[in-house]
């Protein structure tokens, strides 16, 4: 009797470990909650899958990238992603995603940005003064 490693309808089951390579944290100096959006660089995707080598002759860090990097690079590079947006589009755990943004910021493919907290936005009141100081000019 064989153990069975794979559900026939779902595929091969990787474990979310493996993708990280046991690694359970990414980089402490990124904030990397649900709401940080994950920008790729210019030309990552390129440098990501190879088609333009770096300066030295080898792709920055791309030896080290699995199909989840990659697929994280191209979402991102249509449009920047939250880290909560990943995890749901990729079907993975978000601690294994936010490792995974670790990985390819390291590997400067993709930086990590923080939205304006509304306390920082500017006041309504404020900006329809301008709006009608515009309009008398």
């Amino acid at each position: 009797m064989t153990d069975a490693w794979f559900d026939d309808a779902a595929g091969p089951v990787v474990r979310p470990y493996a993708m990280t390579r046991g690694r359970t944290r990414g980089d402490a100096r990124l904030r990397l909650d649900l709401i940080a959006l994950v920008v790729t660089e210019d030309g990552a995707l390129r440098d990501a899958e190879g088609d333009h080598p770096g300066a030295a002759g080898e792709r920055p860090g791309a030896d080290a990238l699995g199909p989840e990097h990659l697929a994280i690079v191209r979402r991102c590079d249509e449009e920047p992603q939250s880290v909560a947006e990943l995890a749901a589009d990729l079907d993975l755990p978000v601690g294994v995603v936010r490792v995974l943004i670790g990985d390819l910021a390291d590997a400067e493919l993709v930086r990590v940005t923080r939205p304006v907290p509304p306390a920082e936005l500017p006041d309504e009141s404020i900006l329809r003064e301008v709006i009608n100081g515009l309009r008398a000019l």
